[in-house]
């Protein structure tokens, strides 16, 4: 059974910084040779300035009163987090440095575009729950074939689902991939316009409350969402300043998510509450989901899993294949992990 959009119209479909990005798509590149040379040490030089696509750092670093500690200026922070809207915003230069999941420096490389994750964090809990349409007969992952499945290929989501069916042994010829952005998941579902779609809180918790009693339900799967990195435009890391401000913004990251991590209550405050507008109760059931963070110290199993959901996604046909162990810069392994307490490394 064929999925119901060609390939590689995804891209295309799944945002709309991607309709650019589209047309500059090649095929099979590999990543260009990565910047060389020892990592600077020394503090960034004065008047060195950053644009820092991370929000939720920026308001960690508030909260907790570190953020006048950085050591170089942040010309803004963009409120920008689907990767294609952030690869659109490395290719007009107007970003430096961003917060993703694995996927985006894939399709970054698949449309051309040279980029390198400079840090890793390991989420080990499963953050995604397939909630079911109303009246649907699905009950767990092996009922997935035939369906329509709310499908977002350059977001975090699509890959969950391509794990799912991996793992159900469901190929993506036998499902109906319905090509949407994971902010119109929920209503997809309410409309029955897909079967399934992942969710995740808070949004789970309001729909199957809603819902449950039309037959609605959440399907739990141990399929995680490993990876959250930073990332960089090859052509920053090539710049000794701006790598400079990097290597030492890499700290206020990790040490930001811990922070928010033993500190539950006025990060929900903070971030949820007083910046996102959402209830407390929200919140604290977002918090419980997230799980405790993670630096590793190698990357060994980051770029292995990077690798695997590259192949993923060429199997399915929608990028071509990439070396994953080229889009990290290993200058930068470790920087996170030696900032954080022993109890949050791996």
């Amino acid at each position: 059974m064929s999925t119901a959009t060609p390939r590689r119209s995804f891209l295309a479909l799944t945002g709309a910084a991607a309709l650019t990005l589209a047309g500059c798509a090649r095929q099979g590149v590999g990543a260009a040779a990565a910047p060389t040379g020892a990592l600077p040490t020394t503090a960034p030089p004065p008047g060195t300035r950053l644009s820092i696509a991370i929000h939720t750092t920026q308001i960690q670093l508030e909260a907790s009163g570190r953020i006048h500690d950085l050591p170089f200026t942040v010309s803004q922070w963009p409120n920008l987090t689907a990767g294609p809207d952030v690869i659109q915003g490395f290719r007009a230069k107007s970003v430096d440095l961003a917060n993703n999941a694995g996927i985006p420096p894939i399709q970054a490389n698949a449309i051309g575009l040279d980029t390198r994750i400079v840090a890793v964090r390991l989420s080990e809990t499963p953050l995604y729950v397939f909630a079911t349409a109303p009246g649907s007969a699905v009950r767990d992952a092996a009922d997935f074939r035939g369906k329509r499945i709310a499908f977002s290929q350059g977001q975090a989501q699509g890959v969950v689902v391509l794990r799912a069916l991996k793992e159900a042994g469901i190929s993506t010829e036998d499902v109906h991939l319905v090509p949407l952005p994971s902010t119109q998941f929920l209503t997809a579902l309410q409309a029955r316009q897909v079967d399934v779609a992942p969710l995740a809180e808070p949004t789970l918790t309001k729909y199957l409350t809603q819902y449950r009693k039309d037959g609605a339900r959440g399907i739990h799967t141990d399929v995680v969402d490993l990876l959250s990195i930073l990332w960089a435009p090859t052509e920053v890391l090539r710049d000794e300043a701006r790598t400079a401000a990097i290597r030492s913004f890499i700290p206020f990251w990790a040490q930001g998510q811990v922070w928010a991590y033993e500190n539950p209550a006025r990060w929900i405050e903070a971030y949820y509450v007083k910046d996102q507008g959402v209830t407390r109760a929200d919140g604290q059931r977002i918090v419980a989901s997230l799980g405790k963070p993670c630096f590793p110290t190698r990357w060994d199993t980051a770029i292995a899993w990077e690798q695997q959901t590259s192949e993923l996604l060429t199997a399915g046909g929608f990028d071509p294949a990439v070396k994953a162990a080229d889009l990290f810069d290993r200058r930068f392994e470790g920087i996170a992990a030696a900032s954080v307490p022993s109890a949050y490394r791996k």
